[in-house]
């Protein structure tokens, strides 16, 4: 009996030793870990927007690293959310560094919807939001967060009506002349059709036209839509215009013209 006792007694000593060693080399090792983040860089790819962040995880301690998880929530200034994307790699065994590439998907189609849409008029900064998550040795859990902005260029910055001239067409109808400005400062191509239709004090269209736009990346836009109206444009009160592209649809845009 006594020696049941006595091995028992050196069973949990070792069990202990065990224990503490495995912490205290667990400890070390994840204080070995450093992960880190590269500068986040834009490219396009269809209607969409892929903001990509580059990472790294030095793996320098004893033991593996399992489930690595990169998330991120992407926000306007006005808290609203964008895109949560995230990203997943298995295993880093130990003494191993890995880099990686975290890619964040903005579908300007979201972009559309009432509660987002002044970002594609108004370039702007957008809150980004980065956890990394992962189990060390298969038993300790850590995490790290940390918070960060991005710049937004509007694909229509700064929308305006200028000019508006009227020329005598024939004897029921006069030529209207519109001019349209925008910056587009995002990374996409605007290829299509814009609308714009002219709305008098009760409500009615008094004159609409369409043109074609291509605007490149980074260009600025200002171009004339001609307009055909049998009305008065004295009662004209605001512009409406349509935007339908490659890359989105959207309308109407409501310019006030007294």
């Amino acid at each position: 009996m006594r020696q049941a006792i006595r091995a028992l007694g050196w069973a949990i000593n070792i069990f202990w030793a065990i224990l503490l060693f495995f912490t205290i080399t667990s400890v070390y090792s994840a204080l070995q870990i450093r992960p880190g983040f590269g500068e986040p860089y834009t490219t396009a790819s269809g209607s969409s927007l892929i903001a990509s962040l580059p990472f790294y995880i030095s793996n320098g301690g004893f033991y593996d690293i399992n489930n690595l998880n990169v998330t991120t929530l992407v926000r306007d200034n006005l808290g609203n959310p964008i895109s949560d994307s995230s990203t997943f790699v298995p295993l880093i065994p130990h003494g191993r560094n890995v880099t990686g590439t975290h890619d964040m998907k903005i579908d300007i189609k979201n972009i559309t919807s009432n509660h987002l849409s002044h970002l594609l008029f108004n370039d702007s900064v957008l809150d980004v939001d980065i956890a990394l998550k992962l189990d060390y040795a298969n038993v300790v859990p850590f995490k790290i967060s940390t918070n960060t902005t991005m710049p937004w260029g509007a694909p229509m910055n700064n929308l305006t009506i200028g000019n508006i001239s009227v020329t005598p067409y024939n004897t029921t109808h006069v030529r209207v002349s519109v001019l349209v400005n925008f910056e587009n400062h995002s990374f996409l191509n605007l290829n299509g059709a814009m609308r714009l239709e002219l709305v008098n004090y009760s409500n009615q269209i008094v004159a609409s036209g369409s043109t074609n736009i291509n605007v490149l990346p980074e260009r600025d836009y200002g171009g004339n839509i001609y307009l055909l109206s049998s009305s008065s444009l004295a009662t004209v009160r605001e512009a409406r215009l349509y935007f339908q592209t490659s890359v989105l649809n959207y309308g109407p845009v409501v310019i006030s013209l007294v």
